[in-house]
């Protein structure tokens, strides 16, 4: 049995990336966008969290949430928005023997990744890295071309430059140039 322990904070601010199962690409059709918007509007309305910053990927998401002031079970709300997800006719999927005894339907990774954001910096360096994710896992040739993510929230604000992120980047052991 794992050790891992989360960190509650009333109140903070977290980055959270959450993966389909297998990295199916759940996340590409729109009624599976509709039924993600509809779960987070649900789960907000009972807990009014702050949505930072956010993208969507064919098989994950990442975001940056601020919790309300006198709560800290993040994971109350994730279990939550998993189950709305489905409700709302988000992606439906096999299901093993030991999901299907715990009440799980499989779409999801059982575990997410949370970090609490610790300051200014950090928070900036999350939001950043949330805005490139597409064209790190090579889904467009620049950031303001991915649709689904909150960059373009961030440059209506002038938060960034409309090239924002298309200079050369390093991911692992090579260099991509991104005009």
């Amino acid at each position: 049995m794992s050790d891992y322990r989360r960190n509650y904070v009333p109140g903070g601010t977290f980055f959270f990336t959450v993966i389909a199962n297998d990295r199916r690409p759940i996340l590409v059709s729109d009624v599976a966008r509709h039924a993600l918007r509809q779960a987070l509007r649900e789960v907000r309305s009972r807990h009014p969290f702050s949505i930072t910053a956010i993208v969507l990927l064919p098989d994950h998401l990442h975001t940056v949430w601020t919790l309300p002031s006198n709560f800290a079970d993040y994971s109350l709300l994730w279990s939550r928005f998993t189950q709305l997800y489905l409700e709302h006719g988000g992606a439906e999927s096999g299901v093993s023997t030991s999901r299907d005894l715990k009440g799980e339907r499989g779409v999801w990774r059982r575990r997410f990744y949370e970090h609490t954001v610790r300051d200014g910096q950090d928070l900036k360096r999350c939001v950043d890295y949330i805005h490139i994710n597409p064209l790190k896992h090579r889904l467009v040739d620049r950031v303001q071309d991915w649709p689904w993510s909150s960059f373009h929230r961030y440059l209506q604000l002038g938060e960034y430059a409309p090239n924002w992120g298309n200079a050369p980047l390093f991911f692992g052991d090579e260099w991509l140039q991104h005009e």
